[in-house]
């Protein structure tokens, strides 16, 4: 049974930091792509970060994270993390994390529907 549990969400105030974690079960995680994606009330879900099965630096974020959020990940420990420095009110939505089989060791997805499982998603929720 493939199982991807995210944890580390909370309330934090805006220009604090978060860090959140997915644990992925059921799957190869090492052959895995992972990614974040988040969802605010009222809007679609939108990516935030992506990285390949080899990790390093074979990342993508949207632009509005950038040079804010890291993905990495630990494939020793089947988990994927999302560090979130300077948060903004904005940054408020559910996060859920995202994994897809991939052959190629360099590959990352930032559409959605190219994953094939996903987490519940933990809140964020950031106030000004």
């Amino acid at each position: 049974q493939v199982q991807l549990v995210e944890s580390g969400g909370g309330l934090v105030l805006a220009g604090g930091s978060l860090r959140l974690s997915c644990a992925v079960s059921g799957l190869a995680f090492s052959s895995c792509a992972m990614g974040w994606f988040r969802q605010a009330p009222g809007k679609e879900r939108e990516f935030v970060a992506a990285i390949s099965r080899s990790g390093g630096g074979n990342t993508a974020y949207t632009d509005s994270v950038k040079g804010r959020f890291t993905i990495s990940r630990d494939n020793a420990k089947h988990t994927v993390h999302l560090q979130m420095n300077s948060l903004k009110p904005e940054d408020t939505a559910v996060y859920s994390c995202a994994a897809r089989l991939v052959y190629f060791s360099s590959a990352y997805y930032t559409d959605p529907t190219q994953y094939n499982d996903w987490g519940q998603g933990t809140q964020v929720t950031v106030s000004s």
